[in-house]
């Protein structure tokens, strides 16, 4: 599928300028084996901002646009990603217990959408996500979350376990499924601050991200039918934390 041209920022200093202003921007698509002016600066100002690279033939980037490229096309954002750790303070200065949910391994930004919108609705501050392995957060996302990601913090960073780190620096529990787990969703404390990770249906949550939570749930079901849905798991998971929440008030 063709890229709207609306959606590109070609070329290296509208990209530079397009950073140093705070642009979201999703992805850098940069020619294999590029040099010159402002290269090293792109790849500085992608570091800082945790915003992918990927290396590709310049086949790639002349098939997308008729425009003097120079190795260099982005994808710009709808979403403007916010720091963890700026996040954290914010919210804990603002009065509120943490609230957070982390996605491993999700990659249906439809299903992305739809735990925002969750996410939002109990009253979940932030979504963290990885800066790989995850699709950008388009039209399709923002439509599934019923606008929920203009108001939720996103943060996306370039490794969940250092993630994790940030928040037990910060006095946030981390807690995640576990299909053989003793306790079950309803059991777990969630009027403390608090993480939720959310893996991939099939594979879960990886084994040393799970390693590194603090307390693990399951969630039961009637029959023994396969698993619920990421996105409606979630939402159990966040309603339950919402209805202890509200209890304590």
């Amino acid at each position: 599928m063709p890229v709207k041209q609306s959606a590109l920022i070609i070329g290296r200093q509208p990209l530079v300028e397009a950073m140093q202003s705070g642009r979201p921007v999703d992805k850098i698509l940069m020619q294999k084996n590029v040099s010159g002016d402002a290269i090293g600066t792109i790849r500085q100002l992608a570091r800082d901002l945790h915003i992918p690279i990927q290396m590709v033939p310049p086949e790639k980037l002349n098939g997308m646009t008729r425009a003097n490229h120079q190795g260099v096309i982005a994808f710009a954002g709808l979403i403007q990603y916010m720091d963890l750790q700026q996040v954290i303070d914010h919210v804990v200065a603002d009065g509120k217990a943490p609230l957070f949910v982390m996605l491993d391994g999700v990659t249906d930004v439809r299903n992305i959408g739809a735990i925002a919108r969750s996410a939002w609705c109990c009253g979940a501050q932030a979504l963290i996500i990885p800066d790989k392995g995850v699709g950008a957060l388009n039209e399709e996302a923002m439509k599934s979350s019923a606008g929920a990601l203009e108001h939720i913090h996103v943060c996306r960073v370039n490794s969940l376990l250092k993630a994790v780190d940030t928040l037990h620096l910060n006095g946030i529990q981390v807690y995640t499924s576990e299909m053989r787990a003793d306790k079950k969703v309803f059991e777990l404390d969630y009027a403390t601050p608090v993480c939720i990770i959310m893996g991939d249906e099939g594979k879960g949550v990886q084994p040393y991200l799970a390693k590194a939570a603090d307390a693990f749930f399951t969630i039961p079901m009637v029959t023994q039918f396969d698993s619920f849905n990421v996105s409606v798991a979630t939402g159990i998971v966040l309603y339950e934390a919402m209805k202890q929440r509200l209890l304590q008030q």
